[in-house]
């Protein structure tokens, strides 16, 4: 089973992604690349191409819908690591729904978490 997001990218491409300086900071232990973000204001940063009328952020690679992933995903910024896809730990994201209806793409269900060898079980909720 191919994970949902890497057929994906809607969310890399319809929310701004800002976060603290910090994260972009090597000598504080940050990783996300400081060529890839523009600073917003005096404590935040953003992704490059985040923060526009159309947002496509400067690291995803592919095609939103058909084959997308993101450039730097070990180095991804908190925000971008925050985001679950819908039902991936049985619960609905409202985040990655609106974002992939946005991109006239159909919601996630419990039935995309499937793998052809579970007979049919969907994912167990996630313990509090």
């Amino acid at each position: 089973m191919q994970h949902p997001c890497l057929r994906c990218g809607a969310c890399c491409a319809y929310f701004r992604v800002a976060f603290h300086w910090s994260e972009a900071e090597a000598f504080l232990g940050g990783n996300v690349p400081p060529e890839l973000t523009e600073k917003l204001d005096p404590h935040r940063l953003a992704m490059r191409g985040t923060n526009a009328a159309q947002p496509r952020c400067v690291a995803l690679q592919g095609t939103v819908g058909e084959a997308a992933h993101c450039g730097i995903y070990p180095q991804r910024p908190s925000v971008c690591r925050e985001v679950q896809p819908s039902w991936e730990f049985g619960t609905i994201s409202p985040q990655c729904d609106k974002a992939r209806l946005a991109h006239g793409l159909p919601v996630l269900t419990p039935e995309d978490w499937l793998d052809p060898f579970d007979a049919g079980e969907p994912p167990l909720p996630q313990s509090a």
